[in-house]
């Protein structure tokens, strides 16, 4: 089993910044990535970003690529999410989630379906 802990949600105003962390225990060897997503109000879960657990190689939605930065604490063992220039529509409730599935194409942990171990999710909002 591994598990996944967010923190760092809160009340910003837009064009501000945020950190979003993602503590991971358990087994954490059988993790092969660690993905951020967010869900709005009465809208689907969209994937945000993505880090391989090994390697480190990076995935983001093209909307927040430029605003985004995911990154892995090998150490402490979590990923954080910084959030720059946040927006109105940044907010949600922002989920981590961590796969023990392996792909080798990184497009797959852009699909929620591939994660198996959830967090709670942390509020985040944007005023405007």
């Amino acid at each position: 089993q591994v598990q996944v802990v967010e923190s760092g949600g809160g009340l910003v105003q837009a064009g501000d910044s945020l950190r979003l962390s993602c503590a991971v225990s358990g087994r954490t060897f059988t993790t092969y990535a660690v993905g951020w997503f967010r869900q709005a109000p009465g809208k689907e879960r969209e994937f945000v970003a993505a880090i391989r657990w090994n390697g480190g190689n990076t995935y983001y939605k093209d909307s927040v690529k430029d605003r985004f930065s995911i990154s892995k604490d090998s150490a402490k063992n979590t990923v954080s999410l910084q959030m720059s220039s946040m927006e109105p529509e940044d907010t949600a409730a922002y989920f981590c989630a961590a796969s023990s599935l392996f792909y080798k194409e990184g497009s797959y942990y852009k699909a929620p379906r591939t994660y198996n171990y959830w967090g709670q999710g942390t509020q985040v909002t944007v005023s405007s």
